[in-house]
């Protein structure tokens, strides 16, 4: 590996959602103070939308690691599953007893129980549920039952979604809209600008360094500026990008990243795509109408431009 070769402690770029690493670009630090704000506001459900591999569950255990300490916490990574799995999974998750015989009415029950225990003792209980794109709309009812649980003055349990632009799409159909009414705050999380791709590499390669003598200016300013445009600011992306150029570099036995580490590294990588500048475009533009230009042209004009210029 090329830990040694860069000065590295471990792995700079891992897609794996350590919160070690998260790093509070405009787009991500702006969703977690909201999130932050309407949950410490007592808030009962709260939403956040994402594309792929723009980091939401990096956030989502951001937040819970943020919460810890003042909240009961539950993560539920896969909703994918029944009415009644998902309460017990909840349940799972609070450590509560499962009740015998089990059935949906005891275990609404059983979870009132615990939430009204963590109520008396000011712990208020917060559950994230992650990929909620994946919810089958037979289990939303789950969650709306699970909104009611509440007293006169405060809700029992602060429900958080994370999930895909299709999260928007199921909570628009008509027969949950009952659910919709009860989302108070939403936020967007985006792709990183292509300005905040240069911090963001040199906050993985800090986080990962050896210590403070480790070279952060691996990726040269044109290396930076391909990486934005083949990953299009995607964190997932530029992870698997900028982990491909280092491993490139280390095997050239060089200490810096060029551009053709990442147009190397994003040929070799499903997904990575040339997102071309407005100059860039316009630039193609004109070369195309030049040859489509000499392509309908007189062999006189052809010959002509091929001299130098028009005749």
């Amino acid at each position: 590996m090329y830990l040694r070769h860069f000065s590295l402690r471990e792995a700079p770029f891992s897609i794996t959602p350590d919160t070690s690493f998260f790093y509070p670009h405009e787009g991500a630090q702006a969703a977690l103070n909201t999130l932050l704000v309407a949950l410490r506001s007592g808030e009962g459900f709260v939403k956040v939308v994402g594309e792929v591999g723009c980091g939401k569950t990096v956030l989502c255990r951001q937040l819970l690691k943020i919460l810890q300490d003042e909240c009961v916490t539950a993560y539920i990574p896969n909703p994918d599953m029944g009415p009644d799995d998902l309460l017990l999974a909840l349940t799972s998750e609070l450590r509560v007893p499962e009740p015998q015989p089990l059935s949906r009415s005891r275990l609404l029950s059983a979870l009132r129980d615990c939430l009204l225990r963590h109520g008396e003792a000011t712990r208020p209980v917060v559950v994230c549920i992650d990929e909620a794109q994946a919810i089958p709309l037979r289990t939303v009812e789950s969650l709306r039952l699970l909104s009611n649980l509440e007293t006169e003055k405060r809700k029992l349990l602060q429900l958080v979604l994370f999930g895909q632009p299709e999260l928007d799409d199921k909570l628009a159909q008509p027969e949950i809209r009952q659910l919709l009414q009860r989302i108070t705050f939403s936020e967007y999380l985006g792709p990183l600008s292509a300005s905040g791709v240069g911090p963001y590499l040199t906050h993985r390669l800090a986080t990962a360094a050896v210590d403070e003598s480790t070279d952060l200016k691996v990726f040269e300013p044109g290396a930076i500026v391909a990486l934005a445009r083949w990953s299009r600011g995607v964190p997932r992306l530029i992870n698997v990008l900028a982990h491909k150029c280092l491993m490139l570099a280390y095997g050239e036995n060089e200490h810096r990243v060029t551009t053709r580490h990442v147009r190397l590294a994003a040929l070799d990588t499903p997904g990575a795509h040339y997102e071309r500048t407005w100059l860039t475009r316009w630039r193609q533009f004109w070369r195309n109408a030049g040859i489509r230009a000499r392509g309908n042209a007189p062999p006189q004009q052809v010959q002509g431009h091929r001299a130098g210029g028009w005749r």
